[in-house]
């Protein structure tokens, strides 16, 4: 390839076909392909590298500290958690198209995150955006965003997300105007997009650190209704060593 021609597929952003010119020409010669079928090859194999590249960028603008996928959830160690339900869920993959959300409630090490993260990724990899954050983060954020008056542009940018998964919910007490501004994002989302939601309290016990009734019941009303809730209340820490049965 002459320097011209690699300029100009760098300008054209075909990176792609400026890596792998020698390649697809070679297979071009012992296959023996006509003009049409070495461009129909091209412009598929360009097509699939930009797919890749693009689906990489999501997951990376997800902001997910650790990609766990739904194969290496142990099912075998949470006999309390229904698979069927769980996989059912996750085969179908209707609950974008639905906006309908997933709350996984249960105790501290029971895997909520990492099924929650698998659900993210599995959207992600389907074409969609998503964005992962913890609670206490999201909250932070949306405090500091009324000093500069910024609650509009900060709040636009969360409800962009395809699916949105916030972490620990709970884990953190919160002032009067973050309960606000974390409803006013909820109820915005509300049927319009899906969100993932992680905590170790029940919905009885969200009072004890958003410390508004009113406001409480109607979050828990917005994130329950139209949605999937997994209560893993009765279900093991995974970060126990395994321990053999008597």
């Amino acid at each position: 390839m002459d320097d011209g021609l690699a300029k100009t597929l760098k300008s054209l952003r075909l990176y792609g076909l400026h890596a792998h010119w020698d390649e697809y020409l070679e297979r071009a010669r012992r296959e023996r392909f006509s003009p049409v079928r070495l461009l129909q090859h091209v412009i598929e194999e360009e097509y699939k590298i930009k797919q890749e590249n693009a689906r990489e960028r999501r997951l990376a603008q997800a902001k997910i500290p650790e990609r766990l996928v739904i194969e290496t959830y142990p099912f075998a160690r949470q006999p309390k958690l229904d698979k069927k339900k769980v996989m059912s869920l996750y085969d179908a993959f209707d609950y974008v198209e639905k906006s309908r959300n997933i709350v996984w409630l249960g105790p501290t090490g029971c895997g909520k995150t990492g099924l929650a993260t698998s659900f993210l990724i599995q959207a992600i990899q389907r074409g969609y955006t998503g964005r992962y954050i913890l609670f206490a983060e999201l909250v932070e954020e949306l405090y500091a965003s009324v000093a500069d008056h910024s609650e509009h542009k900060v709040l636009k940018r969360y409800l962009s997300y395809d699916v949105l998964h916030i972490d620990e919910v709970g884990y953190v007490e919160v002032e009067p105007v973050q309960v606000g501004l974390f409803f006013t994002l909820m109820h915005k989302r509300h049927r319009k997009r899906p969100s993932f939601i992680t905590s170790n309290l029940g919905f009885d016990e969200w009072r004890s650190f958003l410390k508004n009734d009113h406001l409480t019941a109607a979050l828990v009303d917005r994130l329950t209704e139209n949605s999937y809730v997994f209560n893993m209340k009765g279900c093991r820490s995974l970060r126990d060593p395994l321990q053999k049965d008597a």
